[in-house]
């Protein structure tokens, strides 16, 4: 095999430990790196390598060609067999390209692979780690490596891996000043944000979390929250009812707030989503979660196509199950919106139970309106929406959270005393 050049400050990827952590900014060469190295490894003895972020719908959104590109560059044609989808070795070794998010069953598959790359790690969600990491790591060989630019300090990754790691994890901070290989016009683009936007910079080019998302809809409100102590362990009351807030899609998510009313607080104690699965897969999870529900409150559209069976809406195949449903009016996103900020002071969120629901709320935000460049008025749509979005729908049942009986006015028919013919002589 020809030489392979690796930066120095990677030299830890060829060490012993069950995690190997990189973080930093742009331009560090991470990626690079980590393919390199994998690549010399599997050369060096079988192994079978996957390559994984949180969101793949194709192996095109993968580093499928990065390593494709590294075997051409290195000349290594005759080792590795460049496939469609995988990379095979003349050893045994095989390279795999999956995406994690709600991809369980195909998660289960990828036991016994003894190399795992987790790119773009900080977007990875706690469900995601939860189900990757007992399913890889069964035996003494097996390694999961880790990368990303950190986006929020309080992500599930940045959490997990950085702010409190496994005590036997090489937790490395690699930046471009770390980077033999630095390109001189990436060092021109670095040096002109620096003088623009510091704070930008920082995040970019240092590997800083920031502080907000920019443009995010509630950052006050969940910056409140975390001050006050209301994102902990919130108890489940199991005497008093469950209430659930949907949101519908198919190939979008559907999400599911669960909240219980104890007194002036609202106790949001679980929170789920998935995308492109049927209802009975819904229903299953609020089954399991063992709750006692009262009413479950869902969007207008469930009157609507969005999951239908058999021509049956959502609306009426949850109420033929004897759950009892209320369809919530369609109101403008903005009201939405502020009757969420109106109830966020009386929310306490179950840290473990809503972590997935708890990283849409901080990532929900403003779109950018393509011709000025500015915030528009309208939420971005994306995987982040969905939680959000059902959190509206909480909020407009907790301001009205049953359906109102409408009560006519009796009737009535007047009845008519007669006269006295006569009161008697006075």
């Amino acid at each position: 095999m020809p030489e392979i050049v690796i930066p120095d400050c990677f030299k830890f990827l060829f060490d012993d430990a069950p995690y190997k952590v990189t973080y930093g900014g742009r331009g560090s060469g991470k990626s690079h790196s980590i393919a390199r190295a994998l690549l010399i490894q599997g050369a060096q003895e079988k192994h079978r390598v996957l390559a994984c972020r949180e969101f793949q719908n194709s192996v095109g959104e993968s580093v499928h060609k990065l390593f494709a590109d590294l075997i051409e560059e290195y000349d290594l044609h005759e080792f590795y067999e460049i496939q469609k989808t995988t990379i095979i070795g003349r050893n045994g070794t095989e390279f795999l390209f999956a995406g994690l998010r709600h991809n369980v069953s195909k998660i289960k598959s990828f036991e016994g692979c003894t190399r795992v790359w987790v790119e773009e790690a900080q977007a990875v969600s706690k469900g995601s780690w939860d189900i990757l990491i007992p399913t890889v790591m069964r035996t003494a060989k097996s390694q999961i490596w880790i990368s990303m630019n950190p986006d929020l300090n309080t992500d599930e990754t940045y959490q997990r891996f950085i702010a409190h790691p496994p005590s036997d994890a090489i937790v490395r901070k690699i930046n471009w000043s770390d980077n033999p290989f630095f390109p001189v016009g990436l060092r021109v683009e670095m040096l002109a944000l620096k003088e623009k936007n510091l704070d930008e910079w920082l995040h970019i080019w240092e590997g800083h979390p920031r502080q907000a998302l920019e443009g995010a809809i509630y950052a006050n409100e969940m910056r409140q929250a975390t001050e006050e102590l209301r994102i902990c362990s919130v108890d489940h009351d199991k005497s008093a009812s469950c209430f659930t807030a949907w949101d519908l899609g198919w190939s979008d998510m559907t999400s599911i707030w669960v909240w219980q009313k104890i007194g002036f607080d609202v106790r949001v104690i679980d929170f789920y989503q998935n995308r492109m699965e049927g209802l009975d897969h819904y229903i299953g999870w609020l089954e399991r979660r063992g709750y006692k529900y009262e009413r479950h409150f869902l969007p207008h559209d469930a009157n609507q196509g969005q999951l239908s069976a058999a021509g049956k809406t959502i609306a009426t195949q949850l109420r033929t199950r004897g759950m009892p449903i209320t369809v919530l009016p369609q109101l403008p996103i903005k009201a939405g919106i502020a009757a969420a900020r109106t109830l966020f002071p009386r929310l306490w969120f179950d840290e473990e139970r809503c972590a997935d629901g708890l990283d849409c709320l901080r990532r929900y935000r403003y779109d950018v309106d393509q011709q000025t460049g500015q915030y528009s008025s309208k939420p971005l749509h994306d995987d982040a929406s969905h939680g959000a979005d059902a959190l509206r729908q909480m909020a407009v049942a907790i301001n009205d959270p049953r359906p109102k009986e409408t009560k006519t006015a009796p009737r009535l028919t007047p009845q008519f005393a007669p006269s006295p013919s006569a009161w008697g002589a006075l």
